[in-house]
């Protein structure tokens, strides 16, 4: 078993991009081990789960921290356009994307590897996003909608 997949909801989403719901302290470690070289975090630092020292944590592993705190109940398209422009910034290194339970990732990268990588739908499709859709509520829906235009 690949030691990624301890990680709660972990998905491989191409060679460079790796997804998760939030990793405990000791899986930073993994994921550094496993060749990542940054972390974005979707998640608010009131989170549950959430480490209040995950930035020090994983800088520590020498990997770069980003932090893009996204309201559950309210995600923007100004979130998705800072989330793009780190990912841009970040496109020649191996990023690992969390939030809680990796939903709201995966509908930002959604966005991302349609705009971006310019995938098909369903190629931008995560497995997490394919699972969760039928349970979405309206606010994420209107999100999934988003058009290139309204972010680049």
């Amino acid at each position: 078993m690949d030691n990624l997949e301890q990680i709660y909801n972990y998905e491989k989403v191409t060679e460079h991009i790796g997804s998760s719901g939030q990793p405990t302290r000791d899986q930073f470690g993994l994921i550094k081990d496993a060749g990542y070289d940054a972390v974005i975090n979707l998640a608010l630092p009131t989170s549950d789960t959430a480490l209040p020292d995950e930035g020090s944590v994983v800088t520590a592993l020498e990997m770069g921290y980003h932090h893009i705190p996204v309201k559950f109940d309210d995600p923007t398209v100004d979130d998705l356009r800072i989330f793009f422009g780190v990912m841009h910034a970040l496109e020649q290194k191996k990023v690992w994307v969390h939030c809680v339970v990796n939903a709201r990732v995966s509908a930002f990268l959604y966005h991302y590897l349609r705009y971006s990588e310019d995938l098909d739908e369903r190629a931008a499709r995560t497995t997490l996003l394919d699972r969760w859709e039928p349970e979405m509520d309206d606010v994420w829906r209107s999100f999934l909608s988003i058009r290139k235009e309204e972010i680049i």
